[in-house]
């Protein structure tokens, strides 16, 4: 990795406001705010302190010395923004070791070989060891992934890999068991606060050139989300804004007499910088489960707003809209049951209509059919049901049809007692024929017990008759 990247394009002097060095123009720097703003020391790293404190493994490992001792590979998981890439750069940079990044998003086996070849021959050779920080190894194959084994296992290199995904799921195990797993967590609003204004003072960030409005700020930190990445983007964007409008000003000669001085980011500008806030929603890692358990929990729980939102969320994420019609209808049976029959209808209407229209438009149906699940009563006496019978034949319980529920078709069925004394229900009262229809062992269990809510407790009371008159025998 050049100098380029840790200063962001800037000499020493500069990145680090040294004397005599001119405010660098947001304008006239090429690197991007947030590479600008990348911290050097682990003391500047925004949040994290749980990864950070005195004798925590990051730690040592910065100040720790050869780090022989230390771990041979280092698994950064966590949102985005939250400076997985960061902390890469700061333990190169405190250990003074040769840095390589590669992306999983373009490398290969040939690259990763290429890289654990130059590192095992400048420590055999030189003694110098080397960082690789991998960004996105959910992206690598088990084959990609398995091609760093030798470099992690030999210690040619210390690996440093970034995933946005829960390891447990997109990292090989070899190699996830020869990993330290540390998890970032999302930054607070403090962090991304003190961050915002840091750029803003800092002379690698925007050397006091803007001042940010309170409201402005607040809008920026709530639209981040706990994202350094994108609090910096955006604010990137609001102050080229802001220097634009005052470039405008200050050629129409509307400058106050005392100079042109802080470009102003106000609210408007911070709204105009910031569309819309990106979604924290990854289809492919852990929060694809925990945004689609979520949905189906507040489903169960009746909170229609929460449900909605849930799925504005999917949607917007890019999620399948079949997956979530798939979610929608074993919610249905699972969760609202026989207390509302036609939810089921509803959402295997829905999960048709997904597969004819797509979207954009397939979100009003999976709107209405969420909107049916999430408030119409509730019953799951049908699905425990069917788990205490499944229960019982796996338990052994169930002994043979009774013969006179036994096929009596074929020749010589009669002959040995098929169909004997069997009684057609319809030719009973109220179609109710009083004879026994389960297995001996279980011709008194009740599977189901429907409930008292929605359609169920009229189903309750014509049970109870039915039951009744069925153990008249």
């Amino acid at each position: 990795m050049t100098a380029d990247l840790f200063s962001g394009g800037l000499g020493d002097d500069d990145e680090d406001g040294g004397a005599g060095s001119a405010a660098p123009s947001p304008r006239s720097v090429r690197a991007p705010l947030a590479v600008r703003m990348r911290p050097r020391t682990l003391d500047e790293v925004a949040g994290q302190q749980h990864l950070l404190t005195p004798g925590a493994p990051l730690r040592r490992l910065v100040e720790g010395g050869d780090g022989r001792a230390g771990p041979a590979s280092v698994l950064l998981w966590g949102p985005p923004g939250t400076g997985k890439t960061t902390l890469a750069h700061v333990v190169a940079r405190g250990t003074g070791w040769r840095f390589e990044e590669l992306s999983a998003v373009t490398a290969g086996v040939k690259d990763v070989r290429r890289v654990l070849d130059a590192a095992k021959t400048g420590r055999d050779l030189h003694d110098r060891r080397t960082v690789l920080f991998l960004d996105e190894i959910h992206r690598f194959t088990k084959a990609q992934q398995d091609a760093l084994l030798p470099g992690v296992e030999e210690r040619w290199v210390v690996l440093i890999a970034a995933t946005t995904e829960n390891p447990s799921f997109s990292v090989v195990s070899p190699l996830l068991s020869r990993s330290l797993l540390l998890r970032l967590a999302p930054l607070t609003d403090d962090d991304v606060r003190d961050l915002l204004l840091r750029a803003v003072a800092d002379q690698r960030g925007l050397a006091g050139q803007v001042a940010l409005d309170d409201d402005a700020l607040a809008h920026l930190v709530r639209l981040a989300g706990g994202d350094a990445r994108r609090a910096l983007t955006a604010l990137e964007a609001a102050a080229g804004l802001a220097l634009d409008a005052r470039a405008s000003s200050s050629s129409s000669g509307d400058e106050g007499e005392g100079g042109p001085g802080p470009a102003r980011v106000d609210l408007a500008a911070a709204e105009r910088a910031v569309d819309i806030a990106a979604v924290r929603y990854d289809r492919g890692g852990d929060q694809h489960y925990d945004v689609a358990s979520a949905l189906i929990k507040s489903l169960r729980g009746s909170d229609v707003d929460a449900a909605l939102h849930y799925l504005a969320r999917m949607l917007e994420a890019g999620e399948d809209p079949r997956f979530v019609a798939r979610r929608l209808v074993i919610s249905a049976s699972e969760d609202v049951g026989m207390a509302d029959p036609s939810a089921l209808q509803t959402a295997v209407a829905a999960a048709q209509a997904v597969q004819l229209i797509g979207m954009p438009e397939a979100r009003i149906v999976l709107a209405q059919a969420v909107v049916h699940l999430a408030t119409a009563p509730k019953s799951n006496a049908a699905y425990l049901g069917v788990d205490a019978a499944i229960a019982d034949v796996r338990a052994g319980r169930g002994g043979p049809v009774p013969a006179h529920l036994r096929d009596a078709h074929y020749a010589g069925a009669q002959r040995i007692g098929h169909g004997k004394g069997y009684v057609y229900a319809h030719d009973a009262p109220h179609a109710v024929a009083s004879q026994q229809y389960a297995p001996d062992d279980l011709a008194d269990r009740e599977y189901y017990r429907p409930t008292d809510r929605g359609a169920e407790r009229s189903i309750g009371e014509r049970l109870q008759r039915i039951r009744a008159l069925l153990r008249q025998r």
